[in-house]
């Protein structure tokens, strides 16, 4: 719930609070860092570009180009 306040909307099932400090029941803003589950492994390219796409949407649409995802240089 405390994460949810932090983002400002709820936590997704596939995010996870990471309590940094291993306290479960430390839930200070601080303390919490929102963590992504999920991540594919041995998957085909063309899913995993799908996949990580939506996470660029998600997270940092800002990176998407309006043709394409920009590439690393």
């Amino acid at each position: 719930m405390v994460m949810a306040q932090v983002i400002g909307r709820p936590v997704f099932s596939d995010e996870q609070v990471h309590h940094l400090n291993g306290v479960r029941d430390d839930n200070r803003p601080e303390n919490l860092e929102l963590w992504v589950g999920g991540h594919p492994t041995g998957r085909r390219v063309d899913d995993t570009v799908i996949w990580a796409v939506e996470i660029l949407q998600r997270y940092a649409p800002e990176r998407l180009a309006s043709e394409g995802v920009d590439r690393p240089r």
